[in-house]
């Protein structure tokens, strides 16, 4: 385990900034967890680098302008259309 374990001290704190009530079994219980979990980071650290590929770069082609749909098209096979625009159910 690690040599700056969290106390109850601090899981107590952790809980109250949560807003979460913990009663003292509660608080033993997850003063073991949360050392496991720093335990657990600690190991993460010993996993050795590995070379990077070169950083990431945009490849999306560019837009490009082409013809589309005409307002009648687009809105041919809609339910319900107002003054040439889709209609849809009020939201309140």
């Amino acid at each position: 385990m690690s040599d700056t374990s969290p106390g109850p001290e601090e899981v107590r704190h952790v809980a109250d900034l949560a807003r979460v009530g913990l009663d003292d079994d509660e608080v033993e219980k997850f003063t073991d967890q949360f050392a496991d979990i720093l335990d657990y980071f600690e190991t993460l650290d010993e996993v050795p680098e590995v070379d990077r590929e070169a950083d990431l770069v945009n490849v999306m082609r560019e837009d490009e302008v082409r013809e589309s749909l005409s307002q009648e098209e687009a809105l041919a096979n809609a339910p319900e259309t107002e003054d040439g625009y889709f209609k849809g159910p009020n939201v309140s």
